[in-house]
């Protein structure tokens, strides 16, 4: 085959899935403008929750969580808050345990985020009841309304699983900056947009509100050491239960200051992202024939190219092509403006300041970190390293054998 051949079919092989991604964002992006609720009607009685905060070596980040969670309006008798407190340093522990909340104190030999939540809900004492499950990370603010307004929200949307806004803590180094763009145009996009049109709000790591008996249930059922949130996400959507999103309500979240820890979430939630795909793929017949169409939009955006590989992919091609094809190169740099202009349209105007753009032009230089990190992610239980992408292949495959 001529050369000049497998140029033009490498060429339309990335430019495809790439225009796809670009196309979802945007119209998403463009969705999100419609007018959102305005308010949350006040709840006619206070359900029972129960706050989960696994702590994994957090120190002093745990404290600050758990501070502005006593620290609510709502009735203190109608919420109980339980840490789970992971290789923490003992003085913490100390400090955590004068404090009027449930301690647990696991010793995992590789510690992850959804053994702690099975840990908590074996360890719960039967006699609790509780209506709803809410999820922090360490290092997360609330307001001191926070309950309050989820209480009304979890009323109001009634329906099993409702996520609440994450919003950046702090904003004083470009990664972070950066970190809480993407942050936000997650919210556009796989929130506040799906919303706009009657689908499914995306989950995210926390901030989420689950009905109690449903997570009790089904937290058991995720053996994955990553990405708890996304399976969680699966298992409503197979459920047809329709998960809602509080663009009003906020969870304070500390954004990662530096390039090498970026690089790692990054690589991380691409791991989860082809993970999630091919353990849900195969639902997605069975999810056509039942109009099940917020899982079947679900397996698309898990289709979607990540946005930091994306713009890496992009930024190459815009450089390179005009070297050696000209022609080739236009339909990049116009799938860049169009980009650019999703990305613009979902950023909220509080982030649009003099470092923007500088600040978002850091993404295609730390994409090669990214990619690395993705074989970082795939790790089996004991801690044995494996090519992630194998490994999910062989299990898609064997699972497609016993269909």
């Amino acid at each position: 085959m001529d050369l000049w051949w497998i140029l033009y079919i490498f060429d339309w092989i990335l430019f495809v899935p790439v225009a796809f991604t670009v196309a979802y964002i945007l119209f998403f992006s463009i969705m999100a403008l419609s007018k959102s609720r305005t308010n949350i009607p006040k709840a006619k009685q206070q359900s029972r929750y129960i706050v989960l905060i696994p702590s994994y070596k957090s120190d002093k980040k745990i404290l600050e969580t758990v501070n502005t969670v006593l620290g609510q309006t709502y009735s203190q008798r109608n919420f109980d808050i339980v840490v789970i407190s992971d290789h923490q340093n003992e003085m913490i522990n100390m400090r955590l345990a004068q404090l009027p909340i449930t301690l647990l104190t696991p010793n995992f030999a590789r510690s992850t985020k959804v053994k702690a939540l099975q840990y908590a809900i074996l360890n719960l004492p039967q006699f609790k009841i509780y209506d709803a499950v809410i999820l922090l990370d360490a290092g997360n603010i609330v307001d001191p309304e926070f309950i309050e307004q989820v209480n009304d929200a979890f009323e109001s949307a009634g329906t099993k699983a409702i996520q609440t806004r994450r919003m950046a803590r702090n904003l004083d180094t470009p990664v972070a900056r950066l970190d809480t763009i993407f942050e936000e145009i997650n919210n556009t996009v796989f929130r506040r947009g799906h919303l706009a049109i009657g689908l499914s709000s995306s989950l995210n790591s926390s901030g989420s509100v689950f009905d109690f008996l449903w997570f009790k249930r089904n937290i058991m059922k995720i053996r994955s050491s990553v990405g708890e949130d996304k399976e969680l996400e699966a298992l409503l959507l197979r459920d047809s239960i329709y998960i809602d999103y509080f663009d009003e309500i906020h969870v304070y979240d500390e954004k990662t200051r530096k390039v090498h820890d970026f690089n790692l979430q990054r690589g991380r939630w691409t791991y989860i992202q082809l993970h999630n795909l091919l353990n849900n793929f195969r639902f997605l017949p069975f999810a056509f024939m039942n109009n099940q169409y917020d899982l079947v939009d679900k397996v698309i955006q898990w289709l979607l190219i990540p946005r930091t590989i994306m713009m890496g992919i992009i930024s190459i091609m815009c450089v390179i092509l005009p070297f050696i094809y000209f022609t080739l190169a236009i339909k990049w740099w116009l799938i860049t403006v169009i980009a650019l202009f999703a990305y613009a349209l979902a950023t909220p105007d509080y982030l649009v300041s003099k470092h923007w753009d500088r600040d978002f032009l850091l993404a295609p230089f730390i994409t090669i970190g990214a990619l690395y990190n993705i074989f970082r992610a795939g790790k089996d239980e004991s801690g044995t390293r494996l090519d992630a992408f194998s490994h999910m292949i062989q299990k898609f495959k064997i699972q497609v054998k016993r269909k």
